[in-house]
C-alpha cells in the first residue's frame, strides 16, 4: 500500500514537473524568457500569450488611421490586418474625392493589388474596417459629432499619416493639410482616454537646414502659431511673400511645413504618448506584401519612370552623394513597432517624445552612382511598351552645365518631336512634358547633390528591445540588405504597376528595346561623323 502510494506521489511530481518544462518551452517559443518559478503559470492559461509582445499589444486596439488611401497608409493597413490577426478594428479617415463618396473609394481602395495577400489569407478583413468621414483640409479634421464620440470612446492608438507630399505645394494648403490638422488631431487625441499611442510621420529632411540631423527637436526662427494664424487670415500671395524667409532655411513648402509640424508637437503635445517618425525618401515595397510594389511618381520613382520611357536625358545628381532612400514596408514595419515603443517608455525620464530617423545611410549606405548603377541594367529586362525613345542617362553635379545639356538634350528633340507632330496633324505636347520633367528635376535636385548624415540611436534601440520572432515578423533593420536585388524588383514593379504592363507582353517590350537601341546607336554615330566633318571643314577653312 504504503509503495503503491509512494509511486503515485512519484508519478504526479514527474507529470508536474514536464507540465513546468512545456509551459517553460511554451513561454520561450513565443520570446518571454522569464527566470523566476513559473509554476504558478502551469494552470494558467490566460497568462500564456497567443502571439508575439507586438501582436498581443495590437490584440484588441482600434486603431485611427488618417492618410490611409496614400502610398504609406496602403501599406499600413495591409501589415496590420495581416500580422496583427486579433486588432478589433481599423478607423480610417477619408473624404470625399472627384465625385466620389467614402464608400465608393473604400470600395476602390481595397481593388488595389497591394491587398491580394490578405484578400487571401485574411478573407474577413473588411469586418475590421470602419471609415470615419473627415477631411484633413478641413477645420476639426470635418469629423461629424457622432463620429467624433466614437473616436474619443474608442480608439487607442492613432497613426498621423495624412499629408500632402507634393514638394512645391501652395503654402496655404501645405499649411492646413500638414501643420493646422496636426494640431487638430492633437486636440481630439487628448480627449481620448484609453490612448496608449499617437504616432505623427514627419521627413528626414524637415531639418535638412543641419548636415547632421540627430533625434531630436529643432529651433526655429518661424513659429508654427504665426504661420498657423496668417494661413487664416492672408492670401496665398500674400502669404508666399511674408514668408519669404524659408526658401534660404528650407528647399520646399513640404519640408518646412513638416518641420512646423513638429514645432506645434514639441510645444502643444501635453501628456499625450505621441513619437515621431521620420522617414527618408521612400519608394517600393522590398519584401511585403510583394516585392517592387509602388503606386505614384514622386521622388526617384518618377526620375526612373521618366528615364525608362527614354524622355529624361540628364539630371542635375551627384553620384558620390548618399542615396538614403528606404522601402516602405520597412518604413512601416518601423512606424508599426514604434506605437509598441513609445507606449512601453511612457513613464522615461526626460524628453516625452521619442523621434525616430528611418533612413537606410546607417546600415546600408548606397550612394547616387550606385542607384544609377544598379538600376538602369534592369530596364533592358523589364522595358516598357510605352518607350519614346533608347533609355540613356547622364548626370552631373553642375547646375551650369546640367542647363547647357538639357538645351540639347530636352529642349531640341522636344522642338523636333511637337514640328513632326504638327506636321501630321497631332496636338503637340513633348515640350509641356519635358517641361514638367525639367521642373521636377529642379525641385529634386536638392536632394540629389545633398549628404546628411542621420543617427537613428532610437530605431536601433528599438530593434534591439524586439525579440527574435518580432524582428523576422516586423523587420525594419538593414543591415546586409541587397540592393541588387531590390532594383531588380523596383524596375520591374514600375513595369507592373505604374505601367501596368501584361506580363505576357514583356517579349513585344524587348524587341522595342532592341529597335530603339540600334537607331539611337545610328543617330549617334551619325552625330559623331557630321561633328567631325564639320569641325574638319572649319579647321580646313581657317589653315587653307
Amino acid at each position: 500500500m504504503l509503495v503503491t502510494l509512494s509511486r503515485r506521489i512519484a508519478i504526479h511530481k514527474s507529470h508536474v514537473e514536464q507540465e513546468k518544462k512545456k509551459k517553460k518551452m511554451e513561454l520561450s517559443d513565443l520570446g518571454e524568457t522569464n527566470n523566476n518559478d513559473i509554476s504558478d503559470l502551469k494552470f494558467d492559461e490566460k497568462k500564456i500569450r497567443r502571439g508575439t509582445p507586438i501582436q498581443e499589444f495590437y490584440a484588441g486596439q482600434r486603431i485611427l488611421i488618417t492618410g490611409g488611401t496614400g502610398f504609406l497608409g496602403k501599406i499600413l493597413i495591409e501589415k496590420l490586418l495581416q500580422s496583427c490577426p486579433n486588432v478589433a478594428r481599423l478607423y480610417l479617415l477619408m473624404r470625399p474625392k472627384k465625385g466620389k463618396n467614402t464608400q465608393a473609394r473604400i470600395e476602390e481602395l481595397f481593388q488595389d493589388r497591394v491587398f491580394d495577400r490578405i484578400k487571401r489569407e485574411v478573407p474577413k478583413y473588411r469586418d475590421k474596417i470602419v471609415v470615419i468621414c473627415g477631411d484633413c483640409s478641413v477645420e476639426e479634421l470635418g469629423i461629424s459629432a457622432e463620429d467624433r464620440r466614437t473616436l474619443i470612446n474608442e480608439v487607442s492608438i492613432v497613426f498621423h499619416v495624412a499629408a500632402t507630399v507634393r514638394f512645391n505645394e501652395k503654402l496655404k494648403l501645405a499649411t492646413i493639410i500638414n501643420v493646422c490638422s496636426t494640431n487638430d488631431l492633437l486636440e481630439l487625441c487628448k480627449s481620448m482616454p484609453n490612448l496608449k499611442a499617437l504616432v505623427h510621420v514627419s521627413t528626414a529632411y524637415a531639418n535638412c537646414f543641419e548636415k547632421r540631423i540627430e533625434e531630436r527637436f529643432y529651433n526655429y526662427s518661424i513659429n508654427h502659431e504665426e504661420l498657423m494664424r496668417l494661413t487664416n487670415e492672408l492670401s496665398e500671395e500674400e502669404l508666399g511673400n511674408k514668408f519669404q524667409c524659408i526658401k534660404k532655411i528650407w528647399p520646399n513648402t513640404y519640408t518646412f511645413t513638416k518641420a512646423m509640424a513638429e514645432n506645434l508637437i514639441r510645444e502643444k503635445h501635453g501628456n499625450l504618448p505621441i513619437g515621431i517618425i521620420r522617414p527618408a525618401i521612400v519608394i517600393s515595397t522590398a519584401n511585403e506584401p510583394t516585392e517592387g510594389w509602388l503606386d505614384n511618381i514622386y521622388g526617384p520613382n518618377g526620375i526612373a519612370v521618366a528615364v525608362t520611357t527614354g524622355i529624361l536625358r540628364v539630371m542635375q545628381c551627384d553620384a558620390n552623394s548618399i542615396a538614403d532612400i528606404i522601402p516602405v514596408d520597412i518604413t512601416i514595419n518601423t512606424l508599426i513597432v514604434s506605437a509598441w515603443d513609445i507606449y512601453m517608455q511612457t513613464n522615461r525620464k526626460g524628453n516625452d517624445v521619442l523621434i525616430y530617423n528611418v533612413v537606410a545611410s546607417v546600415d546600408a549606405p548606397l550612394t547616387w552612382y550606385e542607384y544609377n548603377k544598379w538600376t538602369y541594367p534592369y530596364i533592358a529586362h523589364y522595358p516598357p511598351s510605352s518607350m519614346y525613345w533608347y533609355p540613356s542617362i547622364i548626370t552631373t553635379k553642375y547646375k551650369s552645365l546640367y542647363k547647357f545639356l538639357s538645351i540639347f538634350l530636352h529642349l531640341i528633340p522636344a522642338i523636333l518631336i511637337d514640328t513632326a507632330l504638327v506636321c501630321v496633324g497631332q496636338k503637340p505636347r513633348m515640350r509641356k512634358i519635358i517641361g514638367k520633367i525639367t521642373n521636377f528635376c529642379d525641385v529634386i535636385s536638392f536632394f540629389s547633390t545633398g549628404n546628411w548624415i542621420f543617427i537613428n540611436d532610437n530605431v536601433q534601440n528599438m530593434w534591439h528591445r524586439l525579440n527574435s520572432k518580432d524582428q523576422q515578423l516586423f523587420r525594419f533593420n538593414m543591415t546586409n540588405f541587397d540592393w541588387k536585388i531590390y532594383f531588380r524588383n523596383y524596375i520591374k514593379g514600375i513595369r507592373l504597376y505604374i505601367f501596368k504592363e501584361d506580363p505576357d507582353n514583356l517579349e513585344n517590350s524587348k524587341l522595342r528595346w532592341k529597335r530603339l537601341y540600334w537607331m539611337h546607336q545610328v543617330l549617334k554615330t551619325f552625330i559623331i561623323l557630321g561633328s567631325t566633318w564639320t569641325i574638319w571643314k572649319i579647321f580646313n577653312k581657317i589653315f587653307s
